[in-house]
């Protein structure tokens, strides 16, 4: 497919210059506010409107089905699959400024924090104008510049409470982990780029199937560049071996940043990941040269599926310990980044379906659980350990009822959207009745279950606690609000999933 020149592709650049534009206005805002309030309003009205600017175009686009573009000369794609994204980015960064705005103020409109609310708002636009280039990306360049873009900001944002030594340490490890999975990453580059003399996803995949088909294995130059690659997509997205960093940043940053954090740049982190195996590994069936089946030569299955099971028993395992919630959410962002793994070891259409359902769903519910925690920790002094929950029942039971939702949704239970997700998930492995993913199913499974138990500790304190304090707790109407709206789709999506997961499963066209 022919690719399109600098100016040709701007016409289908329409989500990200409106980000653009977005950003340069909240700098120029931020100088010529005169008040607090003025200065986080406007910032917040400015970036919502190039956010919606993003999400109709992108929709648009997804409406019409046209047909799949190559952006700046084979760098960037225009297709169905990024659109999702797209959409999907613009929806979650903009809950998270709605989260963070109120944070900035007091009842009297007067700044809370040190740190300027313009700047962190920009910061969160930019975050989300490089997960739209991952999840677009079809160049190895491009590939490492987009992560580059989402990790160099994530570092400043998780550092962002100033004078906080938690924050400092997390963002420090933050950025010693993401230096050595770049590095790592770029060394694979280059062995995949010796290999087949191209940097571009189209032409590496007809390179690698033509030496699949001389030598009757993938060559194993590409295996070490691809497991090389999996370093910064893994750390991307909080995989294991490469999760390390992912506790002590979650609990470090400020919990808006976290909540972000644990659905964004890891929705962004699958994306980019699946378009590398499918678009330049040949991964979703038959090798472009047409003559090998490529589950029979080719080991990504065993290796998507072996990282998998690695993450989620991981991230369960080490959850099951926590006292501090956003440390426990941590790990169980890490174990939920195992059960989209699985979706991505199926290689196949269904498989994609599967997993951009899954975090859509995912979103909804830990979105609202860290807006939960942002509550009580707003209530109680800034608690975010288990006890902060106790006696929750009795003293805000609505933000109690709607807690219990997500916690039941993450553990995958119905009527919940999470089990609709995990069904799915599960339903794509065993579609093809191998015995590599029976034993995967079986493994996720057996996670769900350990899941349940630090998931039920929370319910449980709630419920059957008495808490210290008497009386009725005093929360924010705004978050209380939102909480609500997360937990109406949680809920409804667990029993009419059907439009949801059709719409996605039409709209995941990809380029290749």
């Amino acid at each position: 497919m022919a690719s399109l020149d600098n100016f040709q592709s701007l016409v289908y650049y329409g989500a990200e210059l409106a980000l653009i534009v977005a950003i340069l206005a909240v700098i120029g805002w931020d100088l010529l506010a005169k008040s607090e309030r003025s200065k986080v309003l406007g910032s917040v009205g400015i970036c919502i409107a190039g956010l919606g600017f993003s999400a109709v175009y992108s929709f648009a686009a997804l409406q019409r089905h046209g047909a799949p573009k190559n952006l700046f000369y084979g760098m960037l794609a225009f297709d169905d699959f990024a659109n999702t994204f797209r959409v999907l980015f613009a929806v979650i960064t903009a809950v998270i400024l709605l989260i963070a705005a109120p944070a900035y103020l007091d009842e009297r409109g007067r700044s809370k924090e040190k740190t300027n609310a313009s700047e962190m708002f920009m910061l969160l636009m930019v975050l989300t104008l490089g997960m739209n280039m991952m999840a677009s990306s079809r160049h190895l360049l491009m590939i490492y510049l987009s992560i580059e873009m989402v990790s160099l900001i994530s570092f400043v944002l998780a550092g962002f409470k100033l004078g906080d030594r938690k924050s400092s340490e997390g963002a420090l490890k933050y950025v010693i982990f993401g230096g050595v999975a770049s590095g790592v990453m770029l060394y694979g580059m280059s062995w995949i780029y010796g290999v087949t003399h191209s940097l571009k996803l189209g032409e590496i995949s007809v390179a690698i199937a033509e030496l699949t088909k001389v030598q009757g294995h993938v060559p194993e130059a590409v295996f070490v560049g691809v497991v090389c690659m999996l370093a910064g997509f893994g750390y991307k997205i909080s995989a294991a071996p490469f999760h390390m960093w992912t506790p002590d940043v979650y609990e470090g940053a400020p919990t808006p940043v976290t909540a972000f954090l644990s659905v964004g740049p890891k929705a962004a982190g699958l994306a980019v990941m699946t378009r590398f195996f499918m678009d330049g590994l040949s991964a979703k069936g038959v090798l472009a040269a047409g003559a090998v089946a490529a589950p029979s030569v080719a080991p990504w299955a065993v290796l998507a599926g072996c990282l998998a099971m690695a993450t989620m028993s991981v991230g369960n395992l080490s959850a099951l310990g926590q006292d501090n919630v956003k440390r426990m959410l941590a790990y169980s962002s890490i174990a939920h980044a195992g059960y989209m793994l699985l979706g991505v070891s199926v290689f196949n259409q269904t498989g994609l379906a599967a997993i951009v359902f899954y975090i859509v769903s995912y979103c909804f519910m830990n979105l609202g659980a860290f807006l939960v925690v942002i509550l009580l920790a707003e209530a109680n002094g800034g608690d975010e350990s288990i006890s902060a929950f106790r006696g929750l029942g009795r003293r805000a039971p609505i933000v109690a009822a709607v807690m219990t939702m997500f916690l039941i949704s993450l553990a995958g239970i119905p009527p919940m959207v999470g089990f609709v997700g995990k069904f799915y998930l599960f339903a794509a492995l065993l579609k093809s009745a191998t015995m590599w993913n029976w034993i995967l199913a079986v493994v996720g499974v057996l996670n769900s279950v350990i899941s349940l138990f630090y998931y039920a500790r929370i319910i449980r304190v709630m419920y059957l606690e008495e808490s210290p304090v008497a009386g009725a707790l005093v929360l924010r109407k705004l978050f209380g609000v939102m909480t609500v709206a997360l937990a109406i789709p949680t809920l409804v999506l667990g029993v009419y999933w059907a439009p949801v997961y059709d719409f996605v499963a039409a709209s995941l066209g990809m380029i290749h």
